[in-house]
């Protein structure tokens, strides 16, 4: 994934670090240590320095940060890495591999102050190395993903969707964590509408002049002219219909399991998939090791891995740092395309 940005403006982005009990220490000390990530954006890394330090020492490298406290500016520091040192996990009281409330805790916590610093304008952009749900549930009982907790953080009442990212090809979704029994019921006309508009906006804000999409359909055969469901027919069809009126490149239903091989051989920028698993398992297979996941439509980008908190390796040295790359390298190309149409944030 490119990590080319306009040298006019140096990216300022929040780091905050994930659940201390899987890789994410390690992939935060490895970004630290990443050429082309301290090249293209200023970090502000978010947590407690005894944990980066594990994540250091598992990795085997030796990250070059500033440390700060909280209270003390971030805004007036020199070029290089910030650690905002908030103190507040030990890791020698988190087990590795293990969901913990004390994990869940520092995660939200270093969530919750990036983005309230991208809210006020000391940063552009916020990442996050990989969250455990589970560990978040036991802190905010009714925590359902990342999109919602944003969204009630900074105030928020605009759609915002998550995209998957791989170089060359985007993946969005009109439903994403629902059980699958409800996915029919939930599409409408609108609903795609509205998430083909989303996904146009967000490509183009990536550097994708006229993005082309396709959206798959949601039954086997594309329904096979109604045998297999109407969807198509009477939702879908019209979604896609109404989005080419508004000159958006959109192409579709196109059956599910053929349309991410010609998007891969690159007839589309993006596939709009209808639902989590129908996106999420061709994205996965095509570069685990290289997806980002971005929420669009917030007033800043938010990018993390689409990788989980690996819990099975967590401390052995081995993680990827491939798609922790990626994300910081999006969320900088960005910000940086932003300042070039002169639509900076407000400091």
């Amino acid at each position: 994934m490119s990590g080319d940005v306009m040298p006019e403006h140096r990216p300022r982005i929040a780091v905050a670090m994930g659940d201390p009990a899987g890789i994410s220490p390690e992939l935060a000390a490895r970004i630290l240590v990443d050429d082309a990530v301290l090249a293209a954006a200023d970090l502000i890394v978010i947590g407690d320095a005894r944990v980066l330090a594990r994540g250091a020492e598992a990795a085997g490298v030796a990250p070059g940060v500033a440390v700060v406290q909280p209270g003390e500016s971030v805004r007036s520091r020199p070029g290089g890495p910030i650690l905002l040192d908030l103190g507040h996990c030990d890791p020698d009281t988190i087990p590795l591999g293990e969901i913990s409330e004390a994990g869940g805790r520092f995660a939200t916590e270093n969530f919750r102050r990036a983005l309230a610093m991208a809210a006020a304008g000391e940063v552009e952009a916020v990442c996050f190395t990989p969250f455990n749900k589970a560990a978040m549930r036991l802190v905010t009982p009714g925590y359902e993903d990342e999109i919602g907790f944003t969204a009630e953080a900074i105030g928020f009442s605009g759609v915002a969707k998550e995209f998957n990212v791989l170089e060359g090809l985007w993946n969005a979704r009109v439903t994403s964590h629902v059980p699958l029994k409800d996915v029919a019921g939930l599409l409408t006309r609108d609903n795609i509408l509205d998430n083909l508009r989303l996904t146009d906006e967000a490509l183009r804000a990536s550097g994708i002049a006229r993005p082309r999409i396709a959206v798959a359909a949601l039954n086997p055969h594309a329904g096979d002219h109604g045998n297999f469901g109407r969807e198509e027919i009477d939702v879908i069809t019209p979604a896609v219909e109404a989005g080419q009126r508004e000159q958006i490149g959109c192409e579709g239903p196109f059956p599910a399991d053929t349309v991410f091989m010609r998007a891969r051989r690159g007839d589309f920028d993006a596939v709009l998939t209808m639902y989590h698993d129908q996106g999420q398992i061709a994205m996965k297979l095509i570069g685990f090791d290289a997806g980002v996941t971005l929420m669009g439509g917030f007033p800043f980008p938010i990018c993390t891995a689409a990788h989980g908190t690996a819990y099975d390796i967590a401390g052995k040295g081995i993680a990827h740092p491939g798609a922790m790359r990626n994300a910081v390298l999006l969320a900088a190309r960005m910000v940086a395309r932003s300042h070039a149409r002169g639509n900076a944030p407000a400091a």
